[in-house]
């Protein structure tokens, strides 16, 4: 699914959360879009799904013009935000209702899913008894039953320890991998932006703008080993060092 933003720029009142942007995103690509807290990130992730309207400029998805939310897309947010009272299948299940549609038909694509997360022997279990990270993967599970062509992800590993995002992260792309989905990845982690994207989209601080796009040009599937990749560690010196240039970092 191909995603547009021309000149697209969003207002909170008389504060400029978006400067213009301009993004092209090819069918089945991964994007990651890195940048420090505040530069619009959510904002830009909210604006493609039609959550908030743009004060100028547009937002095209899969050729059509967003003009309210778009239902062909799913989305993972920060925090799993499961129902409690429903097992790991039946929070699944809860988008198709909640899309009018009966679930007895989408079972087997919705265990299927929690097959392809590591969560096949959880189908019954409830979020009490989950980690952070399987809840997690509930949530990706939820956001993919009913095939969307383009998946939005808001700094899904955040509250997640290291290594289980690390594990999530190498989940993830063999997930895409295998369904080859258009992505938009929002991350604050300049490590896991490099090691997800086919891009990796660097953000100012606010107002957030595009400040470079930088192409991933490393082998796929980037396990472990891709950190010692003389590409990643370019890649990633050079976000940080223009993070150093304006100031987002500090070297003290």
């Amino acid at each position: 699914m191909n995603v547009i933003l021309a000149k697209a720029e969003r207002y909170f009142g008389p504060m400029q959360a978006l400067a213009p942007i301009d993004l092209d995103i090819g069918d089945g690509e991964f994007v990651s879009i890195v940048g420090p807290s505040g530069c619009g990130k959510s904002t830009l992730l909210r604006l493609v799904a039609g959550l908030l309207p743009v004060s100028s400029g547009q937002v095209v998805v899969d050729s059509k013009l967003v003009s309210g939310p778009v239902t062909q897309l799913g989305f993972v947010f920060q925090q799993p935000i499961l129902l409690d009272w429903r097992t790991a299948l039946g929070n699944v299940l809860f988008q198709v209702e909640m899309r009018g549609e009966r679930p007895a038909p989408w079972r087997d694509r919705a265990k299927a899913l929690l097959d392809q997360v590591g969560l096949g022997d959880f189908a019954a279990s409830y979020p009490h008894a989950l980690s952070g990270g399987m809840r997690q993967r509930v949530a990706i599970a939820r956001a993919l039953v009913h095939e969307p062509g383009l998946l939005l992800m808001d700094e899904p590993f955040g509250a997640l320890d290291a290594l289980t995002r690390e594990q999530m992260r190498i989940d993830l792309e063999a997930l895409w991998m295998r369904r080859r989905m258009t992505v938009l990845f929002v991350t604050h982690s300049v490590d896991e932006a490099v090691l997800l994207g086919d891009r990796v989209v660097v953000m100012s601080p606010r107002p957030g703008r595009i400040d470079r796009i930088l192409d991933i040009d490393i082998p796929r599937p980037r396990g472990l080993a891709a950190r010692r990749n003389p590409r990643f560690l370019e890649a990633e010196e050079s976000i940080t060092a223009l993070f150093l240039e304006r100031g987002v970092l500090s070297r003290a």
